[in-house]
């Protein structure tokens, strides 16, 4: 290789989808292609390629902190609750509503983490 690589941007790169949705195939195949200064592309793995991609571009990982945190602590502590009186019953009918409940609630709380 030479020395004068050519700066690229990001935008020039033509990439369809996002960097953690890429395989760790086509990561491999796009530093070797485009991306000449990562070298050792072949034998890294999918999060050292990403990685090594966003500090080249500059990106800096900022650790979302979800605003329902709360409110999906409160839910799964219901969760629980509801587990150890799902356990302690013996009534078929009601074990069965809490069962449901408890499905409900997780799937609320699913449902919370994707909002944010």
């Amino acid at each position: 290789m030479s020395e004068d690589t050519k700066e690229i941007a990001f935008d020039e790169l033509g990439l369809t989808k996002t960097l953690e949705k890429m395989t760790a195939k086509e990561l491999r195949t796009l530093c070797m292609d485009k991306l000449p200064m990562v070298v050792g592309a072949s034998g890294k793995s999918k999060e050292e390629l990403v990685a090594e991609i966003k500090t080249i571009f500059g990106f800096v990982e900022e650790q979302a902190v979800s605003p329902y945190k709360k409110q999906i602590h409160e839910t799964k502590r219901q969760i629980r609750a509801l587990r150890s009186e799902k356990d302690a019953t013996e009534d078929r009918t009601l074990r069965d509503r809490v069962r449901r409940k408890i499905n409900k609630l997780k799937k609320r709380t699913r449902q919370l983490a994707r909002a944010v």
